[in-house]
């Protein structure tokens, strides 16, 4: 359910270590929606590897979609989310990224997150609508789905820190850091 203007669908035991995230997706993936609108997907994609993220306190664990396919996919064709689960998608720059809900059944809550892991704007997506709700920011490099509502019953607002299991969002996904695992 992402784009700048890629447009997609947007949905504790001790163990081994995670393993380290993939890289993100090329900038050419967020491409013209035109482009896009070619591409799309006929089903929902398999579970996509997932992470734990911590929204201020609150854990979550998301699926990363990365690929250019899994940023068009995105939450497409998903019926449910898990109570808290969502997809970060990882944008590959920082953007000004135009979403929609289409083929999603699914309400959704969004939150655009800075490059180093900051909440910047919170947006409602109605199921299943080609309405475009484009950021106002222009330094979007993130986009973190989840199920409706989430956001506000979790007292999560614009200005809180999104961190992962492996660090700060740039310890863990800008390549060549050292961390990005």
């Amino acid at each position: 359910m992402v784009g700048a203007g890629l447009m997609a669908g947007a949905c504790r035991k001790e163990a081994a270590p995670a393993p380290p995230p993939p890289a993100p997706a090329p900038a050419s993936a967020v491409a013209f929606p035109r482009a896009v609108l070619r591409q799309l997907p006929t089903q929902a994609l398999p579970k996509l590897r997932t992470m734990k993220v911590w929204l201020g306190t609150e854990e979550m664990t998301v699926e990363l979609a990365v690929t250019t396919e899994q940023l068009i996919a995105g939450m497409m064709y998903r019926t449910n989310i898990e109570e808290n689960g969502g997809m970060l998608f990882l944008l590959g720059r920082p953007t000004q990224p135009t979403l929609w809900s289409k083929n999603c059944p699914l309400a959704l809550s969004g939150a655009y997150i800075d490059p180093s892991g900051n909440i910047l704007e919170l947006h409602d997506f109605q199921p299943d609508s080609t309405n475009l709700v484009a950021a106002t920011a222009s330094n979007v490099q993130y986009v973190l789905e989840t199920r409706h509502g989430w956001f506000e019953e979790h007292h999560i607002g614009v200005g809180t820190p999104v961190r992962t299991e492996h660090g700060s969002f740039a310890e863990t996904f800008t390549p060549n850091r050292g961390a990005a695992r």
